[in-house]
């Protein structure tokens, strides 16, 4: 745990004298006072327990100790400035912008807490947001329509040229309505029973359906209708008999309201890693590092488990 009583004037006193190697020149560069500089020193090193730097006659040098404390101190302060220049660009520019492309697990239920947290971090900046299928997202991401691309890692061949951060894992689930019959007696084997909704060819999620239903030697679904539609998905199942094969995030709000059903069955083998996408040669704006911090704050508010419920479920 960092010591509070450190402060940013102990970082900035302490680098000075090692690139001076002398206290009296880095004094006069912050303009302070020689004892002001020494005694800055001296509560440092007292706080940390050790001595940094040792005097002698060609000025000072620095013990072992202060060799790894000036290492992290520079990463700390050059980090520090970096905030510091962000803010400065984000209140320069006035009304900036941020397109953030979202998978529609992402845009059903994290983006509004990531959408309120950015509002409040980078009110000046207008946020984008699309939703939309893993291939057409990633196209549009290649391209630089899009700066940032939120949700399920996709099969190797669709992330080629793409750099994936993990931020949580999420499984399917399978919901119907809330008198749906085979809620009388579920069994995963009697889903062929009814007209299922399942994820089409190129959305992320259908490989690891493809693998759950061949675990389960569940074969051809003669009533299937594709799709990853969540508007479409939400109206459908609640008006129908469908059982509709979906991301958790998608129905996590209509199941939290009693609207949707998830069916007991075992889906933990389509689990999978939920994260933030952008090109490896990019070079983040501001305004995207602010979303970074946002997207965090989002995701710990929510307290997002290792499988995508949250905490209190």
């Amino acid at each position: 745990m960092i010591d509070r009583r450190i402060k940013v004037r102990h970082i900035q006193c302490f680098i000075e004298i090692c690139r001076e190697k002398s206290l009296k020149v880095a004094a006069e560069k912050l303009f302070l006072t020689q004892p002001a500089i020494s005694k800055t020193l001296k509560e440092l090193e007292d706080i940390l327990g050790t001595v940094l730097l040792s005097r002698n006659r060609s000025g000072v040098s620095l013990t072992r100790q202060g060799e790894v404390f000036l290492h992290f101190a520079e990463m700390s302060l050059a980090a520090l400035q970096q905030g510091f220049s962000g803010v400065e660009q984000i209140e320069a520019r006035g009304r900036s912008s941020l397109r953030v492309g979202v998978l529609p697990s992402v845009a059903a239920r994290l983006m509004p807490a990531v959408a309120t947290e950015f509002s409040e971090l980078a009110g000046n900046t207008r946020l984008s947001v699309f939703d939309g299928p893993h291939g057409h997202l990633m196209e549009r991401l290649r391209l630089g329509d899009l700066e940032l691309v939120i949700g399920r890692l996709g099969r190797p061949e669709t992330m080629q040229g793409i750099s994936f951060t993990q931020l949580y894992e999420e499984k399917v689930v399978f919901v119907v309505r809330a008198d749906h019959p085979l809620l009388k007696a579920p069994d995963l084997r009697r889903i062929t029973e009814w007209q299922v909704l399942y994820p089409p060819e190129g959305s992320a999620i259908r490989p690891l359906v493809d693998r759950l239903m061949i675990a389960h030697g569940i074969g051809e679904i003669e009533d299937r209708l594709e799709t990853v539609s969540g508007a479409f998905g939400r109206v459908y199942t609640r008006q129908t008999d469908a059982i509709w094969i979906i991301s958790a995030g998608v129905v996590a709000n209509e199941i939290s309201d009693g609207h949707l059903v998830a069916l007991p069955f075992d889906t933990s083998i389509t689990r999978g890693p939920v994260g933030l996408m952008r090109r490896p040669d990019q070079v983040l704006s501001p305004q995207a590092q602010v979303f970074g911090l946002a997207l965090d704050n989002a995701i710990a508010r929510l307290g997002l488990s290792a499988d995508g419920a949250t905490s209190d479920n």
